[in-house]
């Protein structure tokens, strides 16, 4: 199936492509996982999801990305993060709607096994409806504009009546004011 790209996406493709190969470690000893990164256009978005609040999860209640751990009928990675997505949001993918892989990442936590995870980059030509299974209390399409920059964010508590903000480095500045040293804020 052909799959027209928005010019977001065509420039996140070639990027992809023009790149190096994405870096990788020896992933033997620590659990396997792929997870995607799902690009729609019109205004271009990406999946996130919220993981449900269970006991004994190391990842309970994250924001993510769809995604989880390699299953031995899984012929790769990126057949983990197909069957993953489908599992946890409703939404069939297909190999030909890879536009690339990213570096192989290992998040760390004192709380959570030792994993590798592989991300690859899926393209759709729209929007399709979700359907979060139990895993999953909210899943939604963050246009990119609305994206934080990168760095740690935490919920804060605002010094004057109304809504938390949720800031990088916790910094809070007033009702209006936003967060400290130019960092972006989100919530509202």
């Amino acid at each position: 199936m052909r799959l027209s790209l928005s010019p977001f996406q065509r420039q996140l493709f070639e990027w992809l492509q023009e790149r190096d190969p994405p870096r990788s470690s020896d992933t033997s000893e620590v659990a396997s996982a792929a997870v995607a990164v799902i690009i729609v256009p019109n205004p271009d978005a990406v999946l996130i999801i919220r993981r449900a609040e269970r006991v004994g999860d190391p990842w309970s209640g994250h924001m993510g990305l769809p995604g989880g751990r390699r299953q031995s009928s899984d012929a790769d990675a990126l057949a983990t993060a197909i069957r993953e997505t489908h599992e946890e949001v409703g939404v069939r993918l297909i190999r030909e709607w890879c536009l690339g892989a990213l570096d192989l990442i290992s998040p760390r936590s004192a709380s959570a096994p030792r994993t590798a995870v592989q991300p690859f980059v899926f393209a759709l030509a729209d929007r399709t409806a979700l359907s979060p299974n139990h895993e999953v209390s909210l899943a939604l399409w963050l246009p990119i504009l609305e994206l934080p920059e990168p760095g740690p964010y935490r919920p804060v508590a605002p010094r004057r009546s109304g809504a938390g903000r949720i800031c990088r480095r916790g910094v809070w500045r007033g009702r209006r004011g936003g967060c400290g040293g130019g960092d972006a804020t989100m919530g509202g």
